[in-house]
């Protein structure tokens, strides 16, 4: 069987950081070529960067986020892209603006279908959700790493709130070790 760990794929990184000064998305909009900006539709400027593939969701008050990059690297590769391009606009940003990860969202295979009504009882009711007739998964919410993890029939796990890939990793292991030891893996 295949450790359920080497399967582990990064789905999304999300970061945030900041340029710490207000901007005029309306012009920022119609020098920065490529920008979405629909006020109407969202508050924030959308700047899409190819390689990385990431999107920036910046906000009139500096704050950016970075959704879609598939790495933390790729996150602070796409923020350097958006910091140069709103630099090119003479936008002063200083050199370095802090990066925060906020969230890493990951997908792994525990290799077996998973019997997810008797996942939810031997789990116990206090860290699951598991409604059926809502939504496929059982969410289960993990102290140690603090991820919530959505188990799935097919065996296929995505966890999310991870703030490093070790996150997973650990989760996995949590995961596994539990249902292990309540006798719902082959």
């Amino acid at each position: 069987m295949t450790d359920p760990k080497e399967t582990i794929t990064i789905e999304n990184v999300v970061a945030s950081t900041g340029i710490g000064q207000e901007l005029d998305l309306q012009s920022v909009a119609m020098d920065l070529e490529g920008a979405d900006y629909d006020p109407e539709q969202f508050p924030g400027l959308v700047y899409r960067t190819q390689e990385p593939k990431s999107a920036a969701l910046i906000f009139r008050s500096g704050k950016i986020v970075c959704t879609g990059a598939k790495s933390t690297d790729d996150v602070h590769e796409s923020l350097h892209i958006v910091f140069e391009k709103l630099r090119d606009l003479s936008i002063p940003i200083e050199d370095d603006p802090e990066i925060t990860v906020q969230n890493i969202v990951t997908s792994a295979d525990l290799g077996e279908s998973l019997n997810l009504n008797a996942i939810a009882i031997g789990l116990g009711l206090e860290s699951i959700e598991y409604e059926p007739e809502q939504f496929p998964g059982l969410v289960y919410r993990l102290e140690e790493p603090d991820v919530v993890a959505l188990l799935f029939g097919s065996g296929k796990l995505v966890i999310t709130g991870g703030k490093e890939p070790a996150d997973a990793a650990a989760a996995v292991d949590v995961i596994t070790d539990r249902l292990d030891e309540l006798g719902l893996l082959g």
